[in-house]
């Protein structure tokens, strides 16, 4: 597991993997209103990062948030070893965006489409 905290409290051990062309990084972006953030990240838990560690094939999912002014934008970046892989998630189209029932409920913007990019150095840190 790469860069996880120690569960006693301690500085974590810095955790390194190899990566080799065939991992595939799947970017999403997506904003909510300010006063969502909280809700849409417990949904988010429920539905996309949900579904995508359940899919063979995922390495991994990190998201990013910023708040620009009353929204938050939201970064989504699933880590897989295949398009194939993607497409067991995704369906058959893995540029368009994969939407879940109450998306509508919490999202002021959202890309149609997603970015898929080999990941070429992949190192994470994590210290207390």
């Amino acid at each position: 597991m790469v860069g996880t905290l120690d569960p006693r409290g301690g500085p974590a051990r810095a955790h390194h993997i190899a990566v080799s062309a065939t991992m595939i990084a799947r970017i999403w972006r997506g904003a909510t209103a300010a006063r969502d953030v909280d809700a849409y990240l417990a949904y988010l838990d429920r539905t996309g990062v949900a579904e995508c560690r359940a899919t063979p094939g995922n390495l991994g999912v990190m998201v990013l948030r910023r708040p620009l002014g009353q929204e938050t934008e939201f970064l989504f970046i699933s880590y897989w070893d295949s398009e194939d892989s993607i497409r067991v998630f995704a369906g058959d189209d893995i540029a368009r965006a994969r939407f879940f029932a109450e998306d509508d409920t919490y999202l002021t913007q959202r890309d149609e489409v997603v970015a898929h990019y080999e990941v070429e150095r992949h190192e994470l840190r994590v210290e207390r």
